[in-house]
């Protein structure tokens, strides 16, 4: 059967930062949940290359013309039908309301995991093949910073501008898109599920690398009071003081490899529910 086009509505829920490709240049990965409450993975997109009413934000809702990903063996994943395929912004489910906190549960909580190794195991079965799941960790334990690479692959890099210069020479020969700044540091938390199991998962979620970059321009360029910022958030207010859940995707060279192929690619913190007493 061909692999036909569909309008899909889909919620927007995970941004993860930026990478790069040589083929797409820079690329976002995204996914959300249909009306169904089913996950769809979207990728490729070239988010920021995208006209500013087509730049959604978390929880918009959005239209989209989708295919599967073929390319990709997991099967939430799908591609935009065409490099160029408009997306359109129908609504948003704001947090100025307990009520919008509700709407976001009532699509986001439909099936939540509390046990990692039933989650990797249903992974790991090709029957099944989960890619994408709703996480509730049981205890935060601590949230831990890594230095890496500050620059992206040189090679990458020429590749993109060779590219470039092959493919808008006559249609935006002054194309004004820069690459994303690499992130100079790896966040992740460490954290047990309901069995005891200690796990430590790197978070690649969009908003977190905002913050990082955000909270040095404001320190000007401290970038250990950065940090400190991202962990007061990440550790001090989500873990601390919020309903915190994870979103969790796998990365596809490793989904079959690894002995957890799962990574942060988002974090849902809704405050948390005070229960008061009858009596």
């Amino acid at each position: 059967m061909a692999n036909e086009k569909k309008r899909e509505r889909v919620l927007i829920t995970v941004k993860t930062y930026p990478t790069l490709s040589g083929k797409y240049d820079e690329l976002v990965c995204t996914a959300g949940f249909r009306e169904d409450g089913s996950w769809v993975r979207i990728y490729p997109i070239p988010f920021r290359k995208k006209s500013y009413d087509e730049q959604y934000s978390k929880y918009d809702w959005i239209e989209i013309d989708l295919v599967k990903n073929t390319s990709d063996f997991r099967p939430e994943s799908y591609r935009p039908y065409s490099h160029d395929s408009q997306i359109k912004i129908f609504d948003h489910i704001g947090t100025g309301k307990k009520r919008d906190w509700a709407a976001r549960k009532a699509i986001v909580l439909q099936h939540v995991y509390a046990d990692l190794a039933v989650l990797i195991s249903e992974a790991k079965d090709k029957g099944k093949c989960t890619s994408l799941a709703v996480f509730k960790p049981t205890k935060i334990l601590d949230f831990t910073v890594e230095t890496v690479e500050r620059r992206w692959d040189k090679k990458k890099i020429d590749k993109l501008k060779a590219n470039r210069d092959q493919t808008t020479l006559f249609e935006n020969p002054e194309d004004p898109f820069e690459v994303v700044d690499k992130l100079p540091y790896k966040f992740r938390y460490v954290f047990e599920d309901r069995n005891g199991t200690i796990s430590r998962m790197m978070i690649e979620d969009w908003e977190i690398g905002q913050l990082y970059w955000n909270t040095l321009r404001r320190h000007e360029g401290d970038e250990e009071a950065a940090i400190e910022d991202v962990r007061n958030k990440y550790f001090d207010d989500f873990a601390k003081t919020k309903d915190l859940y994870f979103y969790l995707g796998t990365t596809q060279v490793h989904h079959y490899t690894a002995r957890n192929p799962f990574v942060i690619i988002g974090t849902f913190h809704p405050p948390k529910t005070v229960q008061t007493s009858l009596f």
